[in-house]
């Protein structure tokens, strides 16, 4: 694996968009450079580099090639993936995306194996397994203090406006991959699957355009069945005012805990070990009506995660083949919604 030394790494942004501030601002909180930037509007990509201190490079090729970065994060559309990725993994840059990784498993292989065969690290950010309740619960499952997974479901009964879908390439196919469950359900697949290990096969049903005037889904749902026996749902929807707190519920033998936004707000547990005592609590940070209401920690962890990744040598805690196992269930929700019948799914990126 591509090593740069143990310095912090310098950071290329691709795309400057609302999220791209989100990266920027936690990078800053640890202490990381974002020395360029690039969107292929000037006058944006120039406004955010003069907000962070960066440059602005005018193309996606310099950038990626650029002597003064390390690691190129994509924070664009998940249809511009694996161009920039062989452009800065060819300049020996590691690559960090914003979910998903892709639109499809085809691109989201291609990286991966060309990842790989460059030997540099792709990361998927997926920012919510550095939540405390995520962490101390994939401790805690591990440990068997819920006893037997029977459950595990995740609700996203979220709002998005009109003026939020109001630019074509919002929920379209070929842009954005699709609507809500890719979109703004795809971190509840992930903490699922982190949680809990693979999914088996899934079924879903869904409502395209039920509430915006867009192509894809503004309501779906899917049942899941997990390879360890467990089943599970997932609801997940930008059609529903005012927007409400997503949450995760794991019900085993032993108690239930629910994950309320990004906080552990239920933790029922019978005859519970007292040693590790579990993070409640009641306020929580939750992006159900605003996109950008979400807390810069678990991104700052991610990021500094992925330091550690480049001065080491060793995978970043969530990796390409992560973000294709949470794409698959994705896809594979949307094939069962198109066909009507039970998908099986595999996990397996390569």
């Amino acid at each position: 694996m591509s090593q740069t030394s143990a310095k912090t790494p310098r950071i290329g942004l691709v795309g400057t968009g609302a999220i791209a501030h989100k990266h920027a601002q936690a990078y800053a909180n640890i202490g990381y450079h974002v020395t360029a930037c690039f969107n292929q509007n000037f006058d944006k990509g120039e406004a955010f580099a003069a907000q962070y201190g960066a440059r602005y490079v005018d193309s996606l090729e310099r950038i990626c090639a650029d002597p003064e970065v390390d690691v190129i994060d994509l924070c664009t559309f998940p249809d511009v993936r694996l161009v920039p990725l062989r452009l800065a993994a060819d300049a020996g840059k590691h690559v960090q995306v914003q979910k998903p990784i892709a639109t499809n498993l085809e691109t989201a292989r291609e990286m991966i194996q060309y990842a790989h065969a460059k030997r540099i690290h792709l990361a998927v950010v997926s920012q919510h397994r550095f939540d405390d309740s995520i962490m101390f619960l994939k401790r805690a499952i591990a440990a068997g203090r819920l006893g037997k997974i029977l459950q595990a479901d995740a609700y996203v009964k979220w709002w998005r406006s009109e003026e939020y879908y109001s630019r074509p390439i919002k929920g379209s196919w070929d842009v954005e991959g699709g609507g809500a469950l890719i979109n703004q359900g795809i971190h509840q697949v992930d903490m699922l699957l982190h949680l809990l290990g693979p999914v088996k096969e899934v079924f879903g049903m869904w409502q395209l355009g039920a509430r915006h005037k867009i192509v894809s889904e503004d309501v779906v749902q899917t049942m899941l069945r997990y390879a360890n026996g467990a089943t599970g749902v997932i609801q997940a929807s930008t059609a529903f005012w005012p927007g409400y707190t997503e949450r995760l519920e794991i019900h085993g033998t032993k108690g239930c805990a629910v994950v309320s936004g990004d906080k552990l707000t239920t933790w029922d547990v019978q005859d519970d070990d007292p040693s590790d005592p579990a993070p409640m609590a009641t306020t929580v940070a939750s992006g159900a009506s605003d996109p950008m209401a979400i807390s810069l920690t678990p991104f700052e962890r991610q990021f500094a995660d992925l330091g550690r990744a480049i001065a080491t040598g060793t995978p970043p805690a969530i990796t390409g083949e992560d973000g294709y196992r949470a794409l698959e269930l994705v896809v594979g929700t949307y094939q069962s919604c198109r066909e009507g019948k039970v998908i099986p799914l595999t996990g397996v990126a390569l």
